[in-house]
């Protein structure tokens, strides 16, 4: 039976990859693609990735759908522009397409025997930091830098949205499309939030010692306040709001003040003995809100709205 269910959730990911590249509709191929995360994160539940599952569950399936969606509204009214690609351009895509994707094939099915590994040396030191979770313990220690740059990344893809305005509106706020607010929309308003920054705050704390982190709990937190933005019950922030600044930039600074602070203990965002799992506390707490405005604003895109 278990293996007639993993049939059936490989070949429903393949059909819904299909119709998602197929689909003429843009509004259907992004559900379809919202529909198709959704599944990749059973598949990762499967493969016994929670963390991995939680992580494409809420960003690439939750948020990435949120700003397809988006930005196919914003563009609804639009008229096409330029020219439709000739048969050969077409020709030469799907060429460079199916190369690109033979190449990474390659590379996943026919890997080196033996697999080139760091996992040994990457469990070695998990005991030191207190953590129960070796995801949280690998990418708050053994790769800090790396997960300090995703954040800081994130800020610098919100900056590029908010570029998008017009200098009239710079500073000012996004505006949700003026569709109306529907009922169903506004009574999840006002109950989903207290549950959802319940499960937010669970998210956090529990990923010291499984599934789950700031990065997971940010996108719930992002989420819940998406809704009441979009219910018309929280209004959307200026951008030139300076609570709104110091939320975004609060989390990567804190992450960036302990890791020169672990220079007294011989490198860059290394953790004194016996204080790793209180720091990678407070650096999560700070970020999982740091993460939650990001992608918020993110969603919201840029300022419609000149600063009043």
């Amino acid at each position: 039976m278990s293996t007639l269910f993993d049939f059936g959730l490989a070949s429903s990911l393949v059909a819904l990859a299909l119709y998602v590249g197929w689909a003429r509709d843009e509004q259907s191929s992004i559900v379809g693609f919202i529909a198709l995360g959704l599944l990749l994160s059973l598949g990762w539940t499967r493969l016994r990735s929670i963390d991995v599952a939680l992580t494409e569950a809420a960003i690439g399936s939750g948020v990435t759908g949120l700003l397809l969606l988006r930005t196919q509204t914003s563009l609804r009214n639009d008229k096409p522009t330029g020219q439709e690609f000739g048969v050969l351009a077409k020709v030469s895509i799907g060429i460079l397409c199916a190369g690109l994707s033979a190449a990474v094939a390659y590379v996943v099915l026919i890997p080196p025997d033996p697999a080139p590994t760091l996992a040994p040396q990457a469990l070695g030191s998990i005991d030191v930091t207190g953590l129960g979770n070796p995801v949280t313990a690998v990418l708050m220690a053994y790769r800090a830098i790396d997960t300090l740059l995703e954040k800081v990344v994130l800020i610098l893809a919100l900056v590029g949205v908010w570029s998008l305005t017009s200098n009239s509106h710079w500073g000012g706020a996004p505006a949700v499309p003026a569709i109306g607010t529907p009922q169903p929309l506004v009574f999840l308003g006002r109950s989903l939030p207290p549950i959802g920054v319940l499960i937010a705050v669970y998210l956090l704390w529990v990923g010291a010692d499984a599934p789950g982190g700031a990065f997971q709990g940010g996108a719930v937190l992002a989420a819940m306040w998406l809704l009441a933005m979009f219910s018309g019950l929280q209004p959307i922030p200026q951008t030139q709001s300076v609570n709104v600044r110091l939320l975004l930039v609060g989390g990567p600074v804190i992450f960036l003040v302990t890791g020169f602070l672990g220079v007294g203990c011989g490198a860059f965002l290394a953790y004194p003995d016996g204080f790793a799992k209180p720091l990678i506390i407070v650096i999560e707490v700070a970020l999982i809100l740091s993460i939650a405005v990001t992608l918020g604003m993110l969603v919201a895109g840029p300022a419609k709205r000149g600063p009043g």
